[in-house]
């Protein structure tokens, strides 16, 4: 007997809403656990008893029971047929399974042929408006307890919910023709035969195939002809490792022997750096459509192990490449992210990625989540793994639809991914695919699953491959003969023998071949740099003048804002008229002036449009009209690049990974990502780690990302101080020990070389300066400025537009230019410092009058290294000790990174003394009056000229 209890799935809550204006006469209740009231038709036939009503007040004398009520919980999802999909495996007292439950609700046998009047809320009766009970109980379980479980009564949109049921309940929906079924077929081969091949040649080697998902081709393939059918022309894929080699093969279509001669120990590199293992890198290609028959760019993002990482990075790729094409509503460009079971469901940065889904300036209007549903995570069973009933129950929180599937039934899987498509094209949102399968191996090729999972794999040795059972099915019913079949196989074997042959003689691997965004014009035909110059990064001051104009006042009329707001303003026309800029000026116009030059800049994080700090108001607010804001900066010229200044959402990881995956997509954009607080980017570590310092060499990709990680030592306490400069620095790859040879064009090589460029900027002018190099360097690489807090507003941190006009540049390293420069033979001590610390050295230096005896020279360029400057600043000085002052712990900040290079260009001839905290666990301590003497310890320290005599180094 079928399973009564899928009747309430199919009903909305506002069922009735739908049925007055038919004129149905309705019964309404009020569920304790569904809330608003539910209604059904009443019945026109088959007596005076509504026995249809009567069994909705039976389940809702149950709420609990009623909760539960879904075809999805039972319906037959699992290949292997010995595990529930879902961890709920209860099973009602009030599931009617057997004849004999009918009394449960009153109920006998006859009764099951009454005719009933179909409501207009279904559409299991076709052209029909009535059927018997027993019709339409096989007509539901055959909807949602086969080998499709849907779950989207949880969406609060009755057109949408509608919409589902439509797709799903109408009779014949799954009809498939003959040429289909060929298709499927073959593309089956395709993605069965790949795998056995790669487990012929190379038994030994690790590749994570796909063998006991192959269905998962075919399904990725009907995502794309579906949605390349209604437009889409850019797809941008995220995966794991499970499947990539057969994804680049089958469905990207990467030429077998790039991929055949990775398994190749003797292959050698030519590009630099360290590469990556075969299943993590990616691909970018154009290409027909043959089912559309129409053009199609394919992108598959290069990923680290660390599943789920490349979530959020798809996704700002995508957006990015929808900005760029003008494709607001994202029907040009789509994202797909396929997921592992355990990872969708264990992974935080998947809940922090569904979040940004529906944001204004986040939203790629709908992603096409593919589920490869192992029912196992390398050893570890569902059941210890996630407490929810699936692994999908995260897509839950924005409405998205999961589709669960049976991943053997490849017709079925076929069908819902083209539902999944169009879902996405009609609504804008995402739409999760749940294949529900099985690993037929290990986590890898070389590892023993019957160690851990002794029965699950019993059974997966017994069963047969999906491929057999469906050429078995095909051949039974006449769609192809067993000949034909064979000859399918046969063809692609050759296919893959052609190749293997073709990899033999590839001798060298290159990387940039792997490329997932490529960046056509910005390099020369090699993939290096036009050139190796960089211009100066100044503006002219009628530039200068009028971006510092619009930034002080409010270009739309009757625009009424804070007064607090107003005095900021007149500050700044104050600054303009003196031709000065502080921290927030420079910024906006190393912003302003990018925009003028055609350069599109993003701007995210949290409370960025205000700043953390309430010193940017890049984003106006009307006093009186509710979300009536403005923009000055994009006001500035007529013909100027468009800005973008975005709050996010809570989330690091998420987010920055999102802002990563935007700079992938165009060289010509500035894209930042500023921090609350620095110390807040450790929660996207593995952003920073996986992808930022190391995608350059691992996937030959080149990335201008900026990071504004807001940093210093004011008493604030531990989670508020430090950016830990520490880190990055450890993590930048120029050699401490390597003496180098000072070229013509050494600062551009420098920074060409390097894997990142670490800043600490001390005056508003370098700031500028840094932002508007980014852009003009004929490459890119990751920035990271470690940015100031007390010196926005400090009266100091002030600089002209003389720092800033035509000619002018950005300074890696600013020396001493007060009295102390003026006698430099005179001068005792030579004390080197980063940031804000060099504005407490000043005015100590002043308040003891060491200013001749002591000079100041600060690192704005800290990585990499400017060897050059500092070697030219300590002959200079020839008689003066050299000191290294920090506000940091020493075991933090800058201290162990600089000394050995300090030594390196010194030739070991003087040591760098260190001046600042001592060692510490805490980057600060949380008590103002310890913090400051603290500092006054250390600036007592650095002023006494006896402090290391007598000590070695």
């Amino acid at each position: 007997m079928s399973q009564l209890r899928l009747l309430p799935s199919r009903l909305g809550t506002q069922a009735s809403r739908l049925l007055a204006p038919h004129g149905v006469q309705t019964f309404s209740w009020c569920s304790r656990s569904s809330g608003p009231p539910a209604s059904f038709a009443s019945s026109r036939v088959g007596g005076g008893s509504s026995y249809m009503e009567e069994m909705y007040f039976a389940w809702l004398e149950n709420p609990q029971s009623v909760h539960k009520i879904r075809g999805h919980h039972v319906a037959q999802l699992d290949p292997l047929g010995i595990l529930d999909a879902d961890l709920d495996s209860f099973v009602p007292s009030d599931l009617i399974t057997t004849i004999d439950k009918l009394a449960f609700y009153d109920l006998r046998e006859a009764d099951l042929d009454k005719e009933f009047q179909l409501p207009t809320t279904t559409f299991i009766g076709g052209s029909e408006n009535t059927l018997s009970l027993r019709e339409i109980i096989r007509r539901l379980e055959s909807t949602y307890c086969q080998h499709i479980g849907l779950e989207f009564m949880f969406i609060n949109d009755v057109e949408q919910c509608q919409w589902v049921r439509q797709k799903f309940e109408t009779p014949g929906v799954m009809q498939f023709s003959s040429e289909e079924k060929r298709t499927l077929l073959a593309r089956l081969v395709r993605s069965m035969r790949f795998e056995d091949f790669l487990a012929r040649k190379w038994s030994s080697e690790k590749r994570f195939g796909l063998e006991g998902c192959e269905v998962m081709i075919p399904a990725l393939k009907t995502i794309i002809d579906k949605s390349s059918a209604m437009g889409i022309e850019n797809v941008i894929l995220g995966m794991p490792h499970r499947g990539r080699l057969n994804v680049l093969a089958n469905v990207i279509r990467k030429d077998l022997e790039q991929i055949f001669c990775q398994f190749d120990p003797k292959l050698e590199a030519a590009d630099e750096g360290s590469g990556d293992v075969k299943y993590h890198l990616g691909m970018y290609h154009e290409r027909i459509n043959r089912v559309t028959n129409r053009n199609i760019t394919l992108s598959l993002v290069a990923n680290p192990s660390h599943l789920e990482a490349v979530d959020p990075v798809v996704q700002g790729k995508t957006k990015a490449e929808q900005f760029y094409r003008g494709d607001a509503q994202g029907k040009k460009v789509m994202s797909i992210l396929v997921h592992g079971d355990a990872a969708f469901a264990g992974q935080g940065v998947v809940y922090e990625t569904f979040h940004l889904s529906d944001l204004p300036s986040y939203t790629t209007n709908g992603t096409v989540h593919v589920v490869v549903n192992n029912q196992i995570g390398f050893t570890t069973d569902p059941r210890m793994a996630r407490s929810s009933p699936y692994p999908t129950d995260v897509a839950r929180v924005v409405n998205a639809p999961i589709f669960h599937v049976n991943a053997d039934d490849p017709e079925a899987v076929i069908y819902v991914c083209s539902v999944a498509a169009e879902w996405r094209n009609t609504f804008n949102k995402d739409v999760v695919v749940d294949l529900v399968c099985y690993r037929r191996r290990g986590h890898n090729e070389m590892d023993e699953p019957m160690f851990t999972q002794p029965l699950m794999y019993k059974q997966i040795h017994t069963q047969a491959p999906v491929l057999k059972k469906y050429a078995d099915r095909l051949i039974a019913e006449g769609t192809v003969t067993l000949q034909e079949f064979e000859e399918e196989i046969a063809k692609y074997d050759r296919i893959c023998e052609e190749a293997y042959g073709r990899s033999k003689d590839k001798k060298i691997l290159h990387i940039k071949h792997w490329l997932d965004s490529p960046w056509p014009g910005f390099f020369n035909m090699d993939g290096e740099p036009k050139s190796m110059t960089c211009p100066a990064t100044g503006v002219p001051e009628d530039t200068l003048t009028h971006i510092g104009e619009v930034a002080s006042s409010v270009p739309l009329e009757d625009f009424k804002i804070h007064v607090g707001l107003s005095r900021i303003l007149r500050g700044r026309a104050d600054m303009i008229r003196k031709r000065t800029v502080d921290w927030a000026l420079a910024e906006y116009m190393a912003f302003g002036s990018l925009l003028k030059e055609g350069i599109h800049v993003r701007l995210s994080g949290q409370d960025v449009e205000r700043g953390t700090f309430s010193h940017r108001h890049h984003v106006l607010h009307d006093q009186d009209i509710d979300r009536r804001t403005c923009v000055p900066m994009n006001h500035l010229w007529p013909d100027q690049a468009p800005y973008t200044v975005c709050n996010s959402s809570l989330s690091e990881y998420g987010v920055l990974g999102f802002e990563l995956g935007y700079a992938m997509a165009s060289p010509n954009a500035l894209v930042l990502w500023e921090a609350q607080f620095g110390d807040f980017h450790n929660t996207a570590q593995c952003i920073i780690d996986q992808f930022i310092s190391t995608g350059q060499a691992k996937w030959v990709r080149h990335n201008g990302i900026v990071l504004l990680l807001p940093h210093g030592m004011e008493g604030m306490g531990p989670e508020h101080s430090s950016a830990r400069p520490e880190r990055f620095l450890q993590m930048s790859n120029d050699d401490s020990d390597a003496y180098p040879a000072f070229t013509q064009d050494f600062e551009v090589r420098q920074l060409y070389d390097c894997n990142w460029i670490v800043v600490n900027c001390s005056t508003p002018a370098s700031f500028f300066h840094v932002l508007r190099r980014q852009i003009l360097l004929p490459f890119r690489k990751p920035l990271i400025i470690f940015t100031p807090k007390s010196l926005l507003r400090h009266p100091e941190a002030k600089s002209s537009f003389d720092q800033m006009v035509s000619g002018t540049s950005f300074q890696r390293v600013i020396p001493e230019d007060g009295a102390a420069a003026q006698a430099p033979e005179q001068v005792r001590r030579l004390i080197f410092c980063t940031g804000k610390v060099f504005y407490d050295l000043v005015k100590e230096r002043s308040s003891q009058g060491l200013d001749e005896r002591v000079a100041i020279t600060r690192l704005e360029q800290i990585s990499p290294f400017p060897f050059d400057l500092i070697k030219r600043e300590a002959e200079t000085y020839p008689g003066a000790e050299l000191v290294w002052c920090q506000e940091e712990h020493k075991n933090m900040g800058y201290y162990d990174y600089i000394s050995p290079r300090f030594t390196t260009v010194l030739g070991r001839a003087r040591p760098i003394w260190y001046v600042g905290r001592d060692p510490a666990a805490a980057p600060a301590t949380g008590n103002r009056n310890t913090h400051l003497v603290s500092l006054k310890k250390f600036l007592d320290t650095a002023f006494n000229l006896q402090a290391f005599e007598g000590k070695t180094f």
